[in-house]
């Protein structure tokens, strides 16, 4: 027989894992929420959908993460002088969680403009940097909201 034709035999445990797959037996993790980040996720890209009318590009990639009620979230992103950028933030709409948000310079100093939805589960964060480099989006919970874990996505716009 070939080399190339011939397999090895699989693992007895991944073989198992798999015949109890097949049987319905054992389920791989769905995420800790049962849904909700990918709610965020639709939620963020609902924020998203008018703004590519008005020319922003939105990366294919986006960022989802848990949102603690007493410790913010900050992410770094790398920004290019002369694009305006537009931060779509979403936590699940019916979480009852309320988030606001800005982008932080070099220095920390917060900047750009929020427009916060009126149930106060999305925002949108638009930002012109001064300089090219590495900024951070930061996003929290407000008081407003139930006080609980959620999970949190942001999408990013260009143009």
């Amino acid at each position: 027989m070939s080399p190339i034709l011939r397999c090895a035999r699989p693992d007895p445990i991944v073989r198992f894992a798999v015949l109890l797959m097949s049987l319905g037996l054992l389920a791989l993790p769905s995420g800790a929420y049962g849904g909700a980040e990918e709610e965020a996720e639709k939620g963020a890209q609902a924020l998203a959908l008018p703004l590519e009318g008005e020319g922003y590009m939105f990366r294919a990639d986006s960022y989802v993460n848990d949102l603690e009620a007493d410790v913010g979230k900050a992410v770094r992103v790398q920004l290019f002088k002369g694009n305006e950028y537009k931060f779509c933030v979403a936590v699940p709409p019916d979480s009852g969680v309320r988030i606001d948000g800005t982008v932080l310079d070099f220095k920390g100093k917060p900047g750009g403009t929020v427009q916060v939805l009126e149930d106060g589960w999305g925002l949108i964060l638009t930002y012109e940097p001064s300089k090219t480099g590495v900024y951070a989006v930061a996003g929290r919970q407000t008081e407003e909201g139930k006080q609980k874990k959620a999970p949190v996505a942001i999408i990013t716009g260009y143009k």
